[in-house]
């Protein structure tokens, strides 16, 4: 049967922070990009999407200049803190996704206090993706498996999909629908791999800082007017409908 036309989980690659920011201040494209984070936020619950995530620091971010690193880690750290009473009041929950362990203390207690706060939150679930990695989520899935199994927990037979779902890092949230990625490349960058196996892509030329409601409404818009097969074919999708 066609999938409804507002997908339920959408993930945003955002691109083109450091490209928009070229020529001012130091992390002016992230201060910038945080804001336009806030705009799709609010279009996502005019839009009823239950789940977004947002890749905010990808594993292979850290060999980015040590100064735009650590800019980034204290723009997330004072947003994760900062933005907790809004998200309260609009019904978000958050959970902050990827190896925590890099991270300094505070930035830890932030993301804990934060998660804890709005846990509550149903209207939106926003998955922050931070030290996050496709090929880690599948490794780190694999090794708590592993560590199930040694325990008695899971049974080497039952190893199969269906129980690696279950042991993933994303798991009881259904999978992406739409993966929209700003900036004009066209790559995934080792993003949500197992959770976006069958889902739709959309990539747009606009940089991050730019990409705002409308941007992201024309972004739906061509997911809707998509068939989404997973196998089949359109004739049998047709006779589904009908």
């Amino acid at each position: 049967m066609r999938e409804p036309a507002t997908p339920q989980h959408v993930a945003i690659i955002m691109d083109g922070n450091n490209r928009w920011g070229v020529g001012k201040k130091r992390l002016a494209g992230h201060k910038a990009g945080a804001d336009a984070l806030k705009h799709v936020i609010r279009r996502c619950i005019q839009r009823r999407v239950s789940i977004l995530s947002v890749f905010a620091f990808s594993s292979e971010n850290w060999s980015r200049p040590k100064f735009e690193v650590d800019g980034l880690m204290r723009l997330l750290e004072k947003s994760l803190i900062n933005e907790v009473p809004e998200l309260i009041e609009n019904r978000i929950a958050v959970e902050v996704i990827g190896d925590r362990s890099r991270f300094s203390r505070s930035l830890q207690e932030a993301m804990d206090y934060a998660e804890v706060a709005t846990k509550a939150g149903e209207r939106l679930k926003l998955n922050v993706l931070a030290n996050y990695g496709g090929r880690w989520d599948i490794a780190d899935t694999a090794r708590r498996m592993a560590k199930a199994c040694l325990s008695g927990a899971l049974s080497l037979d039952s190893f199969d999909e269906h129980s690696f779902d279950q042991y993933q890092n994303l798991a009881g949230q259904p999978p992406v629908d739409l993966v929209i990625r700003t900036g004009g490349e066209k790559r995934i960058s080792n993003f949500l791999l197992w959770q976006s196996a069958y889902a739709e892509l959309v990539f747009s030329d606009l940089l991050w800082p730019n990409f705002d409601g409308e941007a992201f409404d024309a972004c739906l818009d061509e997911y809707a007017r998509r068939d989404r097969r997973f196998g089949l074919t359109s004739d049998q999708i047709r006779d589904e409908i009908c």
